[in-house]
């Protein structure tokens, strides 16, 4: 579904939908509550358009890999996987594979984590959802200034970790093949990721 661009009237004034961006994801999901989502799938909303895709066994078996290795430097509190969180742009709700969050984060308005909160986020692609992990999700990820954005490619057998946000991009964009270690030692998440047990399509 892909919401319409035109700007709306309210009270009088003319609201853009980038300004009514927050009230608009709201309507959006309320909606989405509404209908049934089959068991196994994620919703997301990229840049207006309702997204929605079948979690693999490959996709949960590399998130928990990753999971278990930030537990080694993040509380379990402060690590979300598939949960709400609003990014800059045109009507981004997103709900990242696995996000870990800064010392003190705390919710907006509507409980919900804060995307200027974010310290690491992990995605595992799928041929389906890979134009918008590379594309949409990359550009708003660089936006909010996520220190550390990492793509697994469980098809391609390789990881591409995006490093230092500027400007609404990342200034370092590294790929890896799967078994060499992800190497953040030198960014606010500060560990090694090892990628030796990731699974492969």
């Amino acid at each position: 579904m892909r919401l319409p661009a035109p700007a709306r009237q309210r009270g009088g004034g003319t609201v853009t939908i980038e300004e009514a961006g927050s009230a608009e994801l709201d309507d959006l999901f309320d909606r989405l509550d509404q209908r049934h989502i089959p068991e196994g799938y994620k919703v997301e909303i990229v840049e207006g358009t309702i997204c929605m895709a079948r979690q693999r066994g490959t996709h949960r078996e590399t998130l928990t890999d990753i999971y278990e290795q930030l537990r080694t430097r993040y509380p379990r509190k402060r690590l979300l996987s598939d949960v709400r969180i609003d990014f800059p742009g045109c009507l981004n709700g997103f709900a990242p594979g696995l996000v870990a969050l800064a010392e003190g984060a705390t919710t907006n308005d509507k409980d919900q984590p804060r995307y200027q909160d974010i310290e690491f986020v992990a995605e595992v692609v799928s041929q389906g959802t890979a134009a918008h992990d590379y594309g949409p999700k990359k550009r708003a990820y660089a936006l909010a200034e996520v220190p550390v954005y990492v793509v697994a490619d469980p098809g391609a057998g390789r990881c591409r970790v995006f490093t230092r946000p500027q400007d609404g991009d990342h200034r370092a964009d590294l790929t890896l093949a799967y078994g060499q270690p992800i190497d953040l030692t030198d960014t606010v998440v500060d560990i090694a990721l090892s990628t030796e047990e990731f699974p492969r399509d």
